[in-house]
């Protein structure tokens, strides 16, 4: 476990609360941003990263410090995110996200395979958001550990609590579909089909 994150867990397990500044510091962006892509929701994403802090603080005395604090974490954000994305039950379109947020549409945060260069543009990003929309939580999900997280499919399969052959196959079904959307809904001459095209073939050449 992280140097950091040991002191601060050990600082939390004697009562000092100062140990959850450390951790929020360093996952809380992340927690969000991953609760957003999955559910949709800005503010429901920071309720539910919220929750599952004040959730790590009252149990803190259970966690075991040979683990890793942050895939421990990251895995209650992500079961709570989908909950509740299957418990809303609709689609949320991606422009309605950030217009009911007020102003621009929040940072995406850049995948680490795959189309990373893409959500750097602002047309892009929106058309990778409008594609994620139709995707199934569960396949979200799976594209956020994997893709932005940067979990391995073992990884990703022990923190959906599925087989590693139902990860691949939700990473195949998902990049396929996403294929098909990105380019029904790719944006004009700012950026061409081969654009989109590109950043999916090199997520499929990386998981391979």
């Amino acid at each position: 476990m992280e140097e950091n994150d040991t002191k601060a867990i050990t600082r939390l397990k004697t009562g000092d609360i100062s140990g959850l500044e450390t951790l929020v510091r360093r996952y809380q962006l992340k927690a969000v941003r991953a609760a957003y892509l999955i559910t949709r929701d800005r503010l429901l994403a920071e309720d539910l990263t919220q929750a599952a802090f004040l959730r790590a603080y009252e149990r803190i005395g259970q966690f075991d410090s040979r683990r890793e604090f942050g895939p421990w974490f990251l895995r209650s954000v992500i079961n709570d995110a989908l909950k509740a994305a299957n418990k809303a039950g609709r689609a949320v379109s991606w422009e309605h996200t950030f217009q009911e947020a007020g102003g621009e549409p929040p940072d995406l945060p850049a995948l680490e395979a795959g189309p990373a260069e893409l959500f750097e543009q602002n047309e892009m990003r929106q058309v990778i958001g409008a594609a994620l929309d139709c995707l199934p939580p569960v396949q979200r999900a799976a594209i956020v550990l994997r893709f932005y997280l940067g979990f391995s499919e073992a990884e990703t399969a022990e923190q959906l609590a599925c087989a590693p052959g139902t990860i691949k196959w939700r990473l195949h079904s998902a990049r396929r579909q996403l294929q098909t959307l990105l380019g029904e809904l790719r944006p004009g001459p700012n950026l061409p089909e081969a654009a989109s095209n590109r950043g999916l073939k090199s997520m499929e050449e990386n998981n391979e």
